[in-house]
C-alpha cells in the first residue's frame, strides 16, 4: 500500500504555525531565565548580608563587614549600592545589633522585559 501525499492547501502551514509560536516561545525562554538569574540574584544578596552582619557582630568593624558582603556579592553581574552598615559598640549591651542593608540593581538579559528590578535584602545579629 502506498502514501499519498497532499499538496495541496496545507502547503507551507508548519512554517507558518512555527512563525507565530516562535515569539511566545522566546519569551518564555527568556522570562524563566531571568527569572532564575533574579531569584539567584536574591539568595546571594541574602546570604551577602547575613555575612556581612555576622562580621560586623563578630568584628565590630563596617570594613570587615563590607569585605564579607563584596566577597559574595561581587560577581552578580549587576550594580550593588554601598552597603549599609551599623556595628557594635565596644562594649556591646544586650540588646545591641549589628545590621546591614543591601540594595542591588539587576539587569534583565531580555529588554521587552524592562530595566530590570531593584532587589534588597537585610540582615541582623545579636553582638557578641
Amino acid at each position: 500500500m502506498t502514501r499519498m501525499r497532499r499538496h495541496g492547501a496545507d502547503r507551507g502551514a508548519v512554517a507558518v504555525e512555527f512563525a507565530l509560536l516562535l515569539p511566545v516561545l522566546v519569551l518564555v525562554i527568556f522570562g524563566i531565565i531571568d527569572f532564575g538569574r533574579m531569584m539567584n540574584a536574591r539568595l546571594v544578596l541574602s546570604q551577602a548580608a547575613y555575612e556581612g552582619a555576622r562580621a560586623a557582630a563578630i568584628t565590630g568593624s563596617a570594613t570587615q563587614a563590607n569585605a564579607a558582603v563584596n566577597r559574595l556579592a561581587g560577581g552578580l553581574g549587576g550594580t550593588l549600592d554601598t552597603p549599609v552598615v551599623t556595628v557594635c559598640g565596644d562594649l556591646p549591651g544586650p540588646d545591641e545589633t549589628a545590621k546591614v542593608s543591601l540594595t542591588f540593581h539587576l539587569s534583565f538579559v531580555f529588554p521587552a522585559f524592562g530595566d530590570g528590578t531593584t532587589l534588597h535584602a537585610e540582615s541582623v545579629m545579636p553582638c557578641l
